[in-house]
């Protein structure tokens, strides 16, 4: 590689894939050779965390660099109809790239807020007071789907976007192309998935063959920047495994842990179909790939059955809770000549830190007040230096906040904070009780410290709240822990 020529970058992000779902991480009922490829000639991290256990501010925290809590989503997620969740002056990580003359696209789930053109007249901003933000209020009956959207993905960073608005169990039901959609959704849909809702489909869009589609539209694109020699930030966050759980024909059967087993077969292929394309367009050595995943996996398949597969590995938990299954992700990467092949990292690492991470690696200069929550984690990865990050703050879908510094993890709150019964409670004035783990030492979160070491629970609490600064996190502050 010429070393005065900057990596191209490849950040594939799947949607809920656990931690215990690669074989490099110890699956032994799914087959992943291409993620297990991205790790032998890589890195691979194990410490790693997405910043909330739930898509949408997961997806925030990493095209953003910083924690959604600071934006207006203080819990939960958005749906296909939410208005945009970035503001429109945000600089993103592709809005870095862009500027530093990278063809940007992003191929799949998006999932942060479309404008969409209501008939009834109606518009509203994220940053209202009072917006609907986290319930689905219609099934789109009230669009004007064939005016197209505002403030998508074209107005935050990308130049090029193909994909959806929300996740498979959500409307519409219909592909997106740059701000207009493809095949306009006019019919109700009838076939539902596992965990589907109703809305309008388009008559060309069918679920089992998303991700095959979103990865031929970024290969396509991909040629197209090489053809024209242009330096590429390519974003592919993939639909699978989220529910419903659809596998095309040809990924049926392909694990032994059912649907959910084979939809991460589906992720697995799309990551070999990239690498494939890299190797025939000689540019493995001039792109950086990244194979991560938004937030923790649902322990089950959608039939209830695990199939004996540990699919967020010996962690507590699962996808939406404060646990560690719920947000501590696979992290593979490449990048030969820069990074060592076949090294691992124990550093704690967070998604949020892409932005400042990939940055660095293209020698772009960030912003004074861009990614505030990002840190460089280069040296980690190509030199097996300290992280620079000394604690990192997490979420739950309930909007349970914990902070990890050093081998503790400081939980405000009581139970999961998420799916997993008990849900439990954030702490507050009245409830100051909440749990601390040395995960160091017991990373299953067996054994809550919370009585025995006040001091360190002090100190762990003081710095989070010296972190989200005031009120507007959705933090609870002065409580009186005890």
């Amino acid at each position: 590689m010429d070393q005065a020529r900057r990596p191209n970058v490849v950040l594939i992000v799947a949607d809920d894939m656990g931690w215990g779902d690669l074989g490099c991480y110890g699956a032994t009922k799914i087959p992943t050779p291409a993620m297990d490829r991205v790790a032998r000639e890589g890195a691979r991290a194990t410490d790693c965390h997405a910043a909330s256990a739930l898509c949408t501010p997961s997806r925030y925290a990493i095209l953003t660099g910083r924690y959604a809590w600071r934006s207006p989503l203080k819990r939960d997620v958005i749906f296909g109809h939410s208005p945009p969740l970035i503001e429109a002056d945000r600089v993103t990580l592709p809005r870095l790239f862009q500027n530093a003359g990278y063809a940007t696209g992003a191929f799949g789930k998006w999932h942060l807020g479309l404008g969409w053109h209501f008939r009834d007249g109606r518009r509203w901003s994220s940053f209202d007071p009072g917006a609907p933000l986290v319930a689905e209020v219609e099934d789109g009956s009230n669009v004007d789907y064939a005016a197209g959207f505002r403030d998508g993905p074209t107005t935050r960073g990308f130049e090029r976007f193909f994909g959806i608005a929300g996740s498979l169990d959500m409307a519409p039901y219909c592909y997106l192309d740059q701000d207009r959609v493809a095949g306009t959704p006019l019919r109700q849909k009838t076939r539902f998935g596992p965990q589907q809702r109703p809305g309008l489909q388009s008559a060309e869009f069918v679920e089992e063959e998303v991700d095959t589609r979103f990865v031929a539209e970024a290969c396509n694109w991909i040629r197209a920047q090489v053809a024209v020699g242009r330096a590429f930030f390519c974003y592919l966050p993939l639909s699978a495994p989220h529910r419903p759980c659809l596998p095309p024909p040809s990924a049926k059967g392909g694990s032994q842990a059912g649907p959910r087993g084979d939809m991460v077969v589906v992720v697995d292929t799309a990551v070999g179909v990239v690498l494939d394309l890299l190797d025939e367009l000689a540019l493995a050595e001039e792109t950086i790939v990244i194979v991560t995943s938004d937030n923790g996996a649902r322990l089950a398949d959608v039939d209830g059955d695990t199939h004996g597969h540990r699919a967020n590995g010996d962690f507590r938990g699962q996808k939406a809770d404060i646990y560690e299954g719920g947000h501590r992700e696979p992290f593979v990467v490449r990048w030969p000549g820069h990074i060592p092949a076949g090294s691992v990292t124990n550093e704690l690492i967070g998604l949020v830190d892409l932005a400042a991470t990939l940055s660095a690696a293209a020698r772009i200069e960030i912003p004074p007040g861009t990614a505030e929550d990002s840190v460089n984690q280069l040296p980690v990865l190509m030199a097996g230096a300290a992280s620079a990050r000394t604690s990192l703050v997490q979420h739950s879908g309930r909007g349970v906040f914990s902070l990890r510094r050093g081998p503790y993890k400081l939980i405000l709150g009581q139970g999961s904070g998420g799916f997993s019964e008990p849900i439990g409670d954030p702490c507050t004035a009245r409830q100051p009780v909440g749990q601390l783990y040395d995960v160091e030492h017991d990373p299953g979160e067996t054994t809550n410290h919370w009585h025995e070491q006040l001091e360190v629970v002090g100190a762990l609490y003081a710095e989070l709240k010296n972190i989200t600064e005031g009120p507007a996190s959705g933090m609870s502050f002065d409580i009186a822990l005890g």
